[in-house]
């Protein structure tokens, strides 16, 4: 699956890649003409005025000196229900949904946050075995079709100047992370598993079977690499069961896309340091948002030492840090960072989201180090 380095970067730099070739190489852990710089703009983005956001977010990544990676741009594919149908409405600050299929209703509620301005899931829609059948109903109801013109458009458009990562996963995950962020929880999820264990392993069977038409379909798509938002986090799930329930579902996602030449991206923006001994296992080709204390619990260096060299990773700066340091104390971190690491297989980003008070020339500042280095 790897790519021999190419001879043009070997030793000095002789060249200037594109941001799209620097970022393909360092995803494959090859040589590069300099550490890319590519952040994560989630929340900070939507946080922005009109004019920033009629820019697009290419234009204003390359502003800031960045290598534009646009994490999670829509799968190349369509998920189709034929008998089921949803319905949402608002009482308050309770945001209601509710789910029809042939077998029954779901029903889950989000709650509003006017401190953090988003809505947070306060009721899970999966609670009893006989809510597991209905949702087995849902998934038997789903058909999935490859939808490639969207991709293959803007892959056109942005050319060499970003890399694009789309999604896949009927649920933008593995289907156990779904079932512990979304449709069960973890705590119900663990009584689950333990009053009613083959229903659950049912379902299970059922989502992986879908999430790999998935990884199949866009394997045959324009796309070069594809990400996955598994959130994973030791805050939320085990070793044990991340090794039992979610590492065989990545490492099947992962044969596919390499046998198609095709490279996969596993964010994993929680507290890794104690699963990243299977995560060296699973064949993935990078890790996005790896994020150090005090948000996650591993330095990129440490993490080096574990996965060793095939496994590219994406992050370093903390979203604490970036929001809460000076200009002077971010170059300092930043420059420690790349200090302590190799440059192959590195991306530099801000792990995971982006707070919205950060500011223009922080992202800025990053970028022009990492050029100095390299110079």
């Amino acid at each position: 699956m790897r790519l021999a380095d190419l001879s043009e970067v070997e030793g000095k730099n002789h060249i200037m890649l594109t941001p799209k070739q620097r970022l393909l190489r360092a995803l494959r852990c090859q040589k590069v003409d300099r550490v890319p710089w590519a952040p994560f703009l989630a929340y900070w983005w939507e946080s922005q005025p009109a004019e920033v956001q009629a820019k697009g977010q290419i234009e204003v990544l390359r502003a800031m000196g960045a290598d534009p990676l646009l994490r999670g741009f829509p799968g190349p594919y369509r998920v189709i229900h034929s008998n089921c149908q949803e319905r949402s409405w608002v009482e308050g600050k309770r945001r209601i949904t509710e789910l029809q299929t042939t077998a029954g209703c779901l029903r889950w509620v989000h709650v509003y946050s006017s401190h953090g301005n988003t809505w947070f899931l306060w009721e899970h829609p999966l609670k009893t075995e006989g809510d597991f059948r209905i949702f087995e109903a849902y998934l038997d109801d789903i058909r999935i079709e490859p939808d490639y013109e969207l991709l293959a458009n803007a892959m056109a458009e942005h050319g060499e100047n970003a890399l694009l990562l789309p999604l896949v996963g009927l649920f933008m995950k593995t289907g156990f992370q779904s079932m512990l962020e979304h449709w069960v929880g973890t705590e119900e999820l663990v009584y689950a598993l333990a009053d009613f264990p083959e229903t659950v392993l049912d379902v299970l069977g059922r989502l992986r079977y879908l999430d790999v038409l998935t990884v199949k379909i866009a394997a045959r798509s324009p796309g070069e690499a594809f990400i996955f938002w598994e959130d994973t986090s030791t805050t939320n799930i085990s070793p044990k069961w991340f090794r039992a329930y979610v590492a065989p579902a990545i490492q099947e996602w992962a044969e596919i896309l390499h046998a198609n030449g095709k490279l996969l991206v596993h964010h994993a923006c929680g507290h890794m340091r104690a699963l990243l001994p299977v995560e060296a296992e699973l064949g993935i080709d990078a890790i996005d948002s790896l994020t150090p204390p005090p948000t996650g619990d591993v330095e990129l260096w440490e993490a080096r030492n574990v996965l060793g060299q095939d496994v590219c990773i994406i992050g370093g700066i903390d979203p604490v840090v970036f929001l809460n340091s000076t200009l002077a104390e971010l170059e300092a971190y930043v420059c420690r960072l790349v200090s302590r690491i190799p440059p192959e297989g590195l991306i530099v980003a801000n792990s995971d989201s982006c707070p919205p008070g950060v500011s223009f020339d922080k992202f800025r500042l990053v970028g022009q180090i990492l050029r100095e280095v390299a110079d």
